[in-house]
């Protein structure tokens, strides 16, 4: 995902390249891989050890594309990917050609906010089967081809983490 700092003209590209316990990651940030383990998160804020080093994050304003925090007393605003659904519905089935790939996933760790279609519903690729919310922010979990919704694999409230089926989809 590409972020842009606040007065700053460098585009910084980060992502997560590998779960490696149920609160640790592995990250790329700036072409460099980093371990990052996340030791709290509540509301608004969140505290984590990256290389070995503690960092705590408070959100003060989030919108769209958005995020304005304090990470170790600095305030900071940083504009995010703006294509963020399309990566989601890209990354969740919906860049694959034809219609082998039955289960929709999820792409992000994150709280589920609504579900859209319930089981039976028909729906086209591309309509919202759930919302999610992660950091703060509401992601849209878009189907990744036409058909039916066999089944519903989570609940509104609950959490999913990256990779979990979302839904069946024949």
């Amino acid at each position: 995902m590409k972020y842009k700092v606040q007065d700053s003209d460098e585009i910084v590209n980060g992502e997560i390249l590998e779960k490696i316990s149920q609160d640790e990651y592995r990250v790329k940030i700036k072409d460099s891989e980093h371990i990052l383990k996340i030791l709290n998160i509540n509301s608004g804020v969140m505290e984590f050890v990256l290389d070995n080093q503690f960092h705590t994050v408070r959100y003060l304003d989030n919108q769209t594309s958005e995020m304005k925090f304090v990470i170790d007393g600095s305030e900071l605003t940083v504009n995010m990917n703006s294509h963020l659904d399309e990566i989601v519905f890209k990354n969740s089935g919906g860049a694959e050609t034809g219609n082998a790939q039955l289960n929709l996933r999820s792409q992000i760790p994150g709280k589920v906010v609504s579900i859209n279609a319930g089981e039976g519903t028909e729906v086209k690729k591309g309509d919202v089967v759930c919302v999610l919310e992660s950091m703060k922010m509401q992601v849209s979990v878009k189907s990744h081809k036409d058909g039916v919704v066999k089944t519903i694999k989570i609940k509104e409230g609950n959490s999913v983490n990256k990779n979990d089926i979302i839904a069946e989809i024949e």
